[in-house]
């Protein structure tokens, strides 16, 4: 018997480096009754490098709909059960919707365990601002993936998706057609040994020669072709910011810094901080 509140609770675990979880997180698996997790044989490595020996129920896409019940019940009858996917956090485009709506239903307490993620992660280095949409993984077919590009090309913000190793150059090619005068970033094996960054100018890159492993995770830098919407932004708003900022940068800094908050043309705030500076 612990002092664990019965519920669910959705435990984030380490995208690669085993170091990578939290303190909570643990104490949360060592204190479950049962774990959900996507594929027992990845889950296992991660509780025996904890030394946690506690029952593992496979979740997933094919038989959450079956056990979801079960484990409702489980939970009604006074169990902590922990679920986990076999990277990151379960339901961001993983397993565990479906039990996660279950439990709602049914009144059931939920409690999710925050850690890493994969998405925070690339972001986080690709450099292009914090503002981004996630995505995840993008359909199979041709025309489904055009489709969705067609409509995903219209924002500013930075796009995240997760793409498979094997068909990055098709997804590239595809890329290249709908997104014009934008920052490639793909993160691989992040947080492992052989963690790899890539850098490219979209336009300019054709793809790999050499044949990549795993997932990815892919930022495209945000829409930038709407120049001619400048002109739309609150003036006003714009240049008592950029006062404020001259007041502690450089205005190579501020130029860099507020273009790319506001996605506004380099020119356009270097003229307004040439004009500041004169007066």
């Amino acid at each position: 018997m612990n002092n664990f509140l019965s519920g669910l609770y959705i435990v984030s675990t380490p995208i690669g480096n085993l170091d990578d979880i939290t303190f909570r997180a643990l104490n949360v698996l060592k204190n479950s009754d049962k774990i959900l997790c996507e594929d027992t044989r990845r889950s296992i490595k991660l509780l025996n490098h904890y030394n946690i020996n506690k029952k593992l129920i496979p979740n997933h896409k094919f038989n959450e709909k079956k056990i979801a019940s079960i484990i409702v019940k489980n939970i009604k009858n006074g169990e902590v059960i922990s679920m986990i996917s076999d990277a990151g956090t379960p339901t961001i485009s993983d397993p565990g919707l479906v039990l996660i709506n279950e439990c709602i239903k049914n009144k059931i307490k939920i409690f999710p365990i925050p850690g890493v993620s994969a998405v925070t992660t690339a972001v986080s280095a690709s450099g292009f601002g914090e503002q981004y949409i996630f995505y995840g993984f993008l359909p199979k077919k041709e025309s489904a993936i055009k489709k969705e590009l067609n409509k995903l090309k219209e924002f500013k913000l930075n796009l995240v998706f997760f793409i498979p190793a094997v068909k990055i150059n098709f997804y590239i090619k595809l890329f290249k057609k709908s997104m014009q005068r934008r920052e490639l970033f793909i993160g691989r094996e992040m947080t492992k040994i052989h963690e790899t960054f890539y850098r490219y100018n979209l336009d300019e890159f054709s793809g790999f020669k050499e044949n990549l492993k795993g997932e990815l995770t892919v930022v495209i830098s945000g829409n930038k072709q709407n120049s001619s919407k400048d002109t739309l932004f609150d003036t006003k708003k714009l240049n008592s910011q950029i006062k404020q900022y001259l007041k502690r940068y450089s205005v190579k800094d501020v130029v860099n810094l507020i273009s790319q908050k506001n996605n506004l043309s380099k020119k356009k705030i270097y003229d307004i901080c040439l004009s500041i500076k004169k007066k």
